[in-house]
């Protein structure tokens, strides 16, 4: 008999004491044994004691940012199944239990939480038309979709986990964990879960715009770095048209006349025609390049093991949105 799996939940906060309690108690009722873990990142209220009164491990996080929370929380626990949630009582408790039957009855390594509003003010004004903007943005660029992106509420595999690099600082944290899921295509699925306003006395501390630019700066980042070519394919296609726009006329010119009368142009249109060759070339080396470091990352990831497996579907419950095989 496969013994009863490790569920440890994660759990970042920074100055949630009006909401963390009630998060902590709602996890251990809708998942008896789980291990919460709160990470109190550079708070100046009572988060740390409220959470430890709810019955949470509490952890110091001193680097301020859930990017440094998640990559110190997936350094420091060892589980087969993790939990992330944030801290502020935006998230549905209850429905960790049926992620979690997902993550196991696939298995997969990756169960998102696809936010379903069940009040009418639960998102901030610009952040749904923004979510939507980047699911968008990232179902083209990796050719899998995604419908929530930036949702906070996931479940993880300890291979996903443990061969995660964990780069980001702050909230571009969920832009990373959809781009490393959906480019390394790990087996994953989706699940609707419950989303609504935060409790009374509790402090958003996103800012709309600052932290979209954010998001679409580690985007560019990640995109150039996991699908280099895609980029520089862009770039040398845009410079080469520019390049014939201006260099065909010159080059008609010349064939009628035998004069280059204007040598500035033709030489700018040579020059970036010139460039975007360098441009094709650089993405045919640093696509070479990626594919390398994701045979090397996949290697690693097959030498850990899958999650426990429950036995397939489990009964009563609607059979999850497989991620993995659904096309954009």
């Amino acid at each position: 008999m496969t013994p009863d799996p490790r569920i440890v939940a994660v759990v970042p906060c920074h100055n949630e004491e009006a909401a963390i309690a009630k998060v902590v108690a709602d996890l251990h009722a809708a998942v008896p044994g789980i291990e919460v873990h709160v990470y109190d990142n550079c708070s100046t209220d009572g988060t740390a004691e409220a959470a430890r009164r709810a019955g949470a491990q509490v952890r110091h996080e001193e680097e301020k940012g859930k990017g440094n929370v998640v990559r110190r929380a997936f350094a420091d626990l060892d589980a087969d199944v993790y939990l992330l949630i944030d801290g502020d009582d935006t998230y549905e408790a209850a429905d960790a239990p049926a992620m979690i039957d997902t993550l196991l009855s696939g298995p997969y390594d990756h169960v998102l939480g696809v936010r379903r509003q069940v009040t009418d003010t639960a998102y901030r004004s610009g952040h749904e038309t923004g979510n939507r903007f980047f699911n968008g943005l990232v179902s083209f660029a990796f050719r899998r979709r995604v419908s929530d992106m930036l949702s906070g509420y996931r479940v993880f595999s300890r291979r996903f986990v443990k061969s995660f690099p964990a780069l980001s600082r702050e909230f571009e944290i969920e832009t990373e964990l959809t781009v490393h899921a959906v480019n390394a295509r790990v087996p994953q699925a989706e699940v609707p879960v419950g989303f609504r306003d935060r409790p009374a006395g509790s402090e958003s501390k996103l800012r709309t715009y600052h932290d979209g630019f954010r998001i679409l700066g580690i985007f560019g980042q990640l995109l150039f770095h996991e699908r280099p070519f895609l980029v520089t394919g862009a770039v040398s296609a845009a410079l080469f048209v520019l390049g014939l726009v201006l260099g065909l006329p010159v080059v008609l010119e010349f064939a009628g006349t035998g004069l280059v009368p204007r040598f500035p142009t033709a030489f700018l249109a040579a020059s970036l025609v010139l460039l975007a060759g360098v441009f094709l070339l650089m993405g045919v080396l640093l696509s070479g390049q990626a594919k390398i470091r994701r045979e090397t990352s996949r290697l690693f990831y097959l030498r850990l093991p899958a999650p426990p497996w429950n036995g397939g579907d489990v009964p009563g419950r609607a059979r999850p949105r497989d991620a993995e095989h659904r096309q954009p």
